[in-house]
């Protein structure tokens, strides 16, 4: 295959390749369908069918790619355009094809296209956000700067590179219903260069395809979360790992309770990591809360941490002071004028304000949840590179564990006993006792006279 692609960009014997106008922009070095096919045919000695199934296999193969009809893979014997693709993306190369980087041309896409994508592409946009969330941010940044050197480009090396980068995941990433040409198989449900067919029969194939395929990213999806979870909660486990400095129901050392006190001045190490693993796990640990707390009182925000905390006082309190504490929070944070006024959008102050009117415990939930967010999104990440918590992370304790000494194993009740019966039993079998001689014995005893004094 590669020398047939040499051969056939030779400039002189290959195929005649001249500038042509795509719409209003020149298209350098395209060639037609029509004269890669009569290429073929003349080089090999072939008929014109077997050139055309040739060069419908150079284009499914990504060697040739089409620049108007790109989800068709087949080589048209007439005017349509089409280039040789670069030799970086060629399948020789035998790069692996990254989920990172499908994410990183499909955050550019939806960029240029201002977020208007095929339903496919919105799909697996999706998808690879929701599996690749905790690098997204590197994602699209990527995404951006490709797109911004890209702008920087003249306007026909753009459209070439755009096509070129297009016709390779159209290769490697294909839509529903066809079967990239680098897939291998005994048995192919659907030809990717066939016309299309229309009838019940091949949508009912292409929806159970697409459940299948549904099916196995959820559970490849939750199969790598539990694999997450589990390599970054092993050590905080218990039941993987051993309680720092000691598991206080086994050795009776109170320790590890005192140091994992809900308001403990100097929180263990251990504790801190927990608070960078997510924000409900900060939110959730009241030594961590006064931590953020801090750090937003420097920020002059801590209006949200408090309007969260008086939510949770709500949902959480007794039913007869309900209707006090929904006033309550009414009047510090969201009625005009408020001391602690907090910042939700329009739609969310209309509901809530309207619910107050007849509070229960979830009024308030919607405004708590935007408030969240904003935390969330906002101020924790900003919290975990602060000099707050960087200063706590490196006051934090260590426990060492306790070491112990071995203490005497007791004896066991059985042996106890059964020491016991074997006494008896020798008492028993050492003989009669004359009781006589022993009270006569006794009675000489008591009429010893002790001996005068000098």
């Amino acid at each position: 295959t590669l020398a047939v692609m040499l051969e056939m960009q030779d400039p002189k014997t290959g195929v005649k390749s001249q500038p042509q106008k795509l719409v209003i922009t020149t298209i350098p070095h395209a060639i037609t369908g029509e004269d890669v096919v009569t290429w073929l045919a003349n080089r090999y000695t072939i008929e014109a069918e077997e050139a055309w199934a040739l060069g419908t296999m150079l284009v499914a193969f990504g060697y040739i790619y089409p620049l108007q009809d790109h989800k068709r893979l087949v080589i048209k014997p007439d005017t349509a355009l089409y280039r040789f693709q670069t030799p970086y993306f060629w399948p020789a190369q035998q790069w692996p094809v990254e989920d990172t980087d499908y994410a990183i041309y499909l955050a550019k896409r939806n960029i240029r296209k201002k977020g208007v994508l095929e339903m496919h592409e919105q799909e697996q946009y999706n998808g690879l956000h929701k599996w690749m969330n905790h690098k997204w941010d590197f994602i699209v940044m990527q995404a951006k700067e490709q797109y911004r050197a890209g702008k920087e480009r003249k306007k026909p090396d753009r459209a070439v590179f755009d096509c070129q980068e297009r016709a390779y995941w159209v290769v490697h990433r294909p839509p529903p219903g066809t079967v990239s040409a680098m897939d291998y198989g005994l048995e192919r449900m659907v030809d990717p260069n066939a016309e299309e067919v229309t009838g019940q029969s091949c949508v009912c194939v292409i929806i159970l395809s697409n459940m299948v395929v549904v099916v196995c990213v959820c559970v490849f999806s939750l199969f790598s979360s539990l694999v997450k979870y589990s390599v970054t909660c092993n050590k905080h486990d218990p039941f993987l790992a051993p309680c720092l400095p000691s598991n206080p129901w086994v050795t009776d050392d109170v320790t590890y309770w005192l140091l994992n006190m809900a308001n403990v001045d100097v929180p263990t190490k251990m504790r801190v990591e927990r608070w960078t693993f997510s924000f409900g796990e900060l939110l959730s640990d009241p030594r961590g809360r006064d931590d953020f707390r801090l750090f937003l009182k420097k920020e002059f925000s801590g209006e949200n941490l408090a309007f969260w905390e008086a939510c949770e006082d709500l949902k959480w309190g007794t039913a007869a002071t309900m209707n006090e504490k929904a006033q309550q929070v009414y009047k510090t944070f969201l009625a005009r004028g408020a001391p602690r006024w907090i910042n939700i959008d329009g739609k969310t102050m209309e509901v809530t304000v309207k619910g107050l009117k007849h509070p229960h415990r979830y009024v308030l939930d919607a405004a708590q949840t935007h408030i969240f967010m904003l935390m969330k999104k906002d101020s924790y990440g900003r919290y975990l590179k602060s000099p707050v918590f960087k200063d706590t992370q490196k006051r934090a304790i260590g426990p060492d564990q306790h070491r112990f000494r071995k203490r005497r194993p007791s004896i066991s009740p059985i042996i106890v006993r059964q020491q016991e019966k074997e006494e008896r039993a020798r008492m028993a079998t050492s003989g009669p006792v004359d009781i006589t001689q022993v009270m006569s014995k006794l009675s000489n005893k008591g009429k010893e006279v002790p001996p005068p004094k000098k």
